[in-house]
């Protein structure tokens, strides 16, 4: 198959890479052009390493990172870093949980003094973990159980396409599973997962590559080595028929439909990935799409459709097992079975007809102008490069992404779309309000 040259260049961004001795990873991008910085720490561990009768115990450690730590009090952290003018936050994902601070860079050694301490231990007391587990509860009030469609589809799809624990469960945990938790249970998983050595350290804006390594090993150098635990296989077998599950949402004014298709190996397999990558835009990116000009604008059948890779939206910060996701909202009264035909003739044209001129050209423009405006911001780098780092030991790869996009074939969208079969697909349908 002739290798399509990209229109698309590759981005410059400096990358220095060096690991302490207690085995702490570190990534640095300089960029003198603002007087900011974004600091970064990646853990090693997610939704999916967390055991059995624990669901939801990632995300509420996440919570529990920000109560206190060695030698800071209960909010200490938020008050140093807003009181710097900076902003902050953790995110817990599939297969990791950040940490991370946007700062002006006269706080540098601010946020890498937070951010060893913790790293050191966070304060995990009875009333740190039951205040959290409550606010967590809160949480799944909120984002899941009152609002429309809430947990549709990451917490939906996952166990009907898998049948393992790591991969089929709620991730935000049910409330029995977070009401027994122990401090035990909140020290042994830090133990277990937050060492030096399954993390990874990312600084990128304003700094001096010199300063900036003096001042992590100050502060990280001395933080008690502990390796990497052993990453389970999460691995399970392909599909070979159509699953299809539906449940009613009490809230949902209008039906609703997602679909999975698993992909290859986004880590083991990278270039079989991204044609997929590239389809799910090709499907769902913008009026003139396959899927929203089909289904929204011709047939009506649909209100609103999307594509993405991964249950939680991000392509490049996933391991294997995954998939490609296509939702839609539906009108009142709309036929789910007819939507899934129509996203298979589409399948079918495009796999036996290929591209229309210009479509393959608009699309990945459109994909590297999302890229680059991501990774503008120096957070957004600096996160990128940490997850880079730890999936796959090539922050770097951050600076080819648009370019790798360009280079996808039309060839190739045409053999992943021919491989979205109905026996591989897992959906599972929301039904309105209290209607059968």
């Amino acid at each position: 198959m002739a290798a399509r040259r990209s229109r698309i260049p590759a981005t410059k961004y400096p990358v220095e890479r060096f690991t302490l001795d207690n085995g702490l990873r570190v990534v640095l991008t300089p960029d003198r052009s603002a007087p900011v910085i974004g600091v970064a720490v990646v853990y090693d561990v997610g939704i999916r390493s967390e055991p059995e009768g624990r669901t939801g115990f990632a995300h509420l450690f996440e919570h529990l990172m920000f109560q206190g730590s060695e030698n800071l009090e209960k909010l200490a952290h938020f008050r140093h870093v807003q009181g710097a003018g900076g902003t902050f936050n953790g995110s817990t994902h599939l297969d990791y949980t950040d940490y991370f601070e946007t700062l002006p860079s006269n706080a540098l050694e601010r946020a890498l003094f937070l951010e060893a301490d913790r790293m050191r231990g966070p304060r995990l007391t009875e009333e740190n973990l039951r205040n959290q587990v409550d606010v967590v509860k809160e949480e799944i009030r909120v984002n899941v159980l009152n609002r429309p469609y809430g947990g549709f589809p990451w917490l939906t799809l996952p166990p009907v396409m898998f049948d393992t624990f790591p991969n089929a469960h709620d991730g935000y945990g049910s409330f029995v599973d977070l009401e027994s938790a122990t401090v035990a249970d909140a020290a042994d998983f830090f133990t277990r997962y937050y060492a030096c050595g399954n993390a990874v350290l990312a600084v990128s804006g304003d700094l001096d590559v010199a300063e900036a390594t003096r001042l992590i090993e100050t502060h990280f150098g001395d933080v008690p080595a502990r390796p990497a635990p052993r990453r389970p296989d999460f691995a399970e077998p392909d599909l070979t028929a159509e699953r299809r599950e539906s449940y009613t949402d009490r809230l949902a004014p209008l039906p609703a439909v997602a679909s999975g298709w698993r992909v290859p190996d986004p880590v083991g397999d990278f270039a079989g990935y991204l044609p997929y990558v590239v389809l799910a835009e090709v499907l769902t990116d913008g009026d003139a799409s396959r899927l929203v000009e089909r289904l929204v604008l011709r047939d009506r059948t649909v209100s609103s459709v999307g594509g993405y890779l991964g249950f939680m939206g991000d392509p490049f910060d996933v391991r294997d097992p995954t998939a490609l996701l296509l939702q839609a909202h539906l009108p009142p009264g709309g036929s789910t079975d007819k939507v899934l035909r129509a996203v298979d003739e589409e399948l079918d044209r495009l796999a036996a007809d290929g591209l229309a001129p210009g479509e393959l050209d608009r699309t990945q423009a459109r994909m590297a102008t999302h890229l680059l405006r991501d990774t503008d911001a120096v957070l957004g780098r600096a996160l990128s490069m940490a997850v880079l780092e730890q999936q796959r030991g090539e922050p770097g790869l951050l600076n080819d992404l648009p370019r790798l996009i360009g280079e996808v074939t039309e060839d190739q969208i045409r053999t992943a779309a021919a491989a979205l079969r109905p026996e591989r697909r897992a959906s599972v349908e929301v039904v309105p309000g209290g209607s059968k």
